[in-house]
């Protein structure tokens, strides 16, 4: 029998797969290496953090909250807010090795109408922002899909996109403007803050030297290195710089509370805290995309403005018991404040939230705390996203994050997977005398194709929408006709896969094409087989049986072995065990 041929969704879980394997192995390795040490990374209380930023994370950006346009974040703030009081931030069950966990943030897509991001085995489906008053698909009764307050609040996301957008252009052409500059001169960089403001020439020459020294180290030690959240693919060479303008087409709202979670683990290279995102790279977004981050700290609670206090006044009253036992000098004193104002200090930046880099496949590179005041921005420009991993430490308060990306939509919009359904289909012949049905073509090419259609519909779409996405039902309807016409096309192609059974299962079929038709049928009917039962699991875990009805996942499409309305039964077993016996028979 010839090897079976795995289908693209198929082929995507697989390497998900190996690459968490190979990052478990990667950080396992790293920690045995530090043993009890810790890496060293710099915050801005640190000397040589500035020199450390320009020289190491060059393609990291801020932007302060005193710098953006007026009257711009009290409409995103007030939309933060408004997704929170709605109930749209809910925390999503991902996939982690092979079992389901609830991520420790509460989130939410908005975006391009119609587009999705998939993350750790999971799509979200995007509430769609508004550009223009009355913008948004409608229902059969002319309803808008949202109602006025979160169409308002989607329009100021989409205004705050639009800056970014049109900033992130603006700072690449300045940083553009003075590399030329600084070439022309033959003289080095005059840093900004927080800007990308190193020639292009060294940068270039450091990140080849880098690329080198990795993989001479990938060559010695293939478990070395340090695990991230998940793998990118690197090469040799350094990318060539972004060119065109930037269109983010997405923003995942993302909140959290530290006060209300119970296990933050701590961040385990560097010794930062605890840590609200672990490491990663932001995946499935287009190669060399810039990520803007949109940075908002509620009040902190008064309960823990009296405990600062309350500790503040403690050590004060600690630091001059000793003073007086100890019969320090004025001078010690003095140099005693000075330290106490730095440690000071150093417990403010670690009461801010903070974002976390470092420089992936390095353990030599110290890290990077970058502290954020409400209000803050920051840009991962260049190949930053690509070289190096983030995190996201949190702080003593609430905090919003509005992340705004250009996520892939070759394969993950509702335009690609609904020309997809129209090719698959465009292969069923209706005899308009009798209404029957056939197939118009039995190449294997074509086969395998529509198979492969067939199932990606299911498993990327449909379940996934069941699974996650209609937990935003009560909010949003536009997605509900999109999923009703998927639906609708996978039914037909569920038709399609019977009708490729009798001609399977005919006699009267050529034995050659015969043979081969039931071995592409196999291999689609096992995939689905098998993906079926991971879905039913994943629905019947013990982490969804604890979310409310509202938000619990569904097990659909689904339907009894007797049900007359659909050409195949959901367990395919029988079927299955059908086409293997009549392999071994050829």
């Amino acid at each position: 029998m010839k090897s079976r041929q795995r289908k693209q969704y198929s082929r995507n879980m697989k390497r998900s797969d190996d690459s968490e394997r190979e990052k478990r192995r990667k950080r396992r390795r790293l920690l045995q290496e530090l043993g009890e040490q810790r890496i060293p990374y710099l915050s801005p209380t640190d000397p040589g953090f500035q020199e450390l930023w320009e020289s190491s994370y060059a393609g990291l950006a801020l932007r302060q909250s005193g710098t953006l346009p007026d009257g711009l974040h009290e409409k995103v703030q007030s939309a933060l807010i408004t997704f929170q009081r709605r109930g749209c931030l809910l925390r999503d069950l991902v996939r982690v090795r092979d079992r389901d966990i609830f991520t420790a943030v509460s989130r939410a897509l908005v975006g391009q109408p119609g587009y999705t991001y998939r993350y750790l085995d999971t799509r979200l489906f995007t509430i769609p922002w508004h550009r223009e008053v009355g913008d948004g698909q409608r229902d059969e009764k002319e309803k808008l899909c949202c109602d006025s307050d979160l169409r308002d609040a989607c329009k100021a996301l989409w205004e705050l996109n639009q800056f970014f957008c049109t900033d992130v252009q603006q700072q690449t052409k300045v940083r553009g403007v003075k590399r030329s500059l600084s070439e022309t001169e033959n003289s080095e960089d005059t840093p900004g803050e927080g800007t990308c403001e190193e020639s292009f020439k060294d940068r270039l020459h450091e990140k080849t030297k880098e690329e080198e020294q990795r993989k001479e180290e990938e060559a010695e030690e293939a478990d070395s290195g340090q695990g991230c959240s998940h793998s990118s693919t690197t090469s040799s060479a350094p990318p060539p710089a972004v060119s065109g303008p930037v269109q983010f087409n997405i923003t995942l709202i993302n909140y959290m509370n530290p006060t209300a979670m119970t296990q933050l683990k701590e961040e385990p290279y560097y010794g930062m805290g605890k840590m609200a995102v672990g490491w990663h790279h932001d995946e499935n977004l287009v190669p060399l995309s810039p990520v803007a981050v949109y940075s908002y700290s509620c009040p902190a609670e008064p309960k823990n403005e009296e405990v600062t206090e309350k500790d503040g006044k403690g050590k004060s009253q600690e630091k001059e018991t000793e003073m007086k036992a100890e019969g320090m000098s004025k001078d010690e004193g003095e140099k005693d404040k000075g330290e106490g104002s730095k440690k000071e200090e150093v417990e403010k930046e670690k009461a801010c939230w903070r974002v976390g880099l470092k420089v992936a496949w390095d353990i030599h590179t110290p890290g990077l705390a970058l502290p954020l005041q409400s209000g803050d921005c920051y840009y991962m420009t260049d190949d930053l996203n690509r070289t190096h991993q983030h995190c996201v430490l949190a702080g003593d308060t609430a905090r919003f994050s509005s992340t705004h990306r250009v996520v892939q939509c070759c394969t993950g919009t509702l335009d690609y997977i609904q020309k997809r359904c129209s090719e698959a289909l465009e292969n069923l012949h209706t005899d308009p005398a009798n209404d029957t049905k056939s197939l118009r073509s039995l190449l294997p090419s074509t086969l395998q194709h529509i198979e492969d259609i067939h199932n990606e519909v299911e498993f990327e779409w449909l379940r996934q929408y069941w699974f996650q996405g209609r937990r935003y039902a009560p909010f949003c309807s536009w997605w509900t006709k999109p999923i009703e016409k998927l639906e609708k096309d996978w039914k037909e192609m569920e038709r399609m896969t019977q009708l490729l059974l009798a001609v399977v299962e005919d006699e009267n079929t050529a034995q050659e094409n015969r043979r081969e038709m039931a071995d592409i049928l196999l291999n689609a009917l096992t995939d689905r087989q098998q993906h079926r039962q991971t879905w039913r699991d994943r629905c019947r875990s013990s982490l969804a049986q604890t979310l409310p009805s509202e938000e619990a996942p569904v097990d659909r499409p689904y339907w009894s072995n007797e049900d007359p309305d659909m050409p195949l039964p959901f367990d395919l077993s029988d079927i299955i065990n059908r086409v293997e016996s009549l392999l071994w028979r050829m």
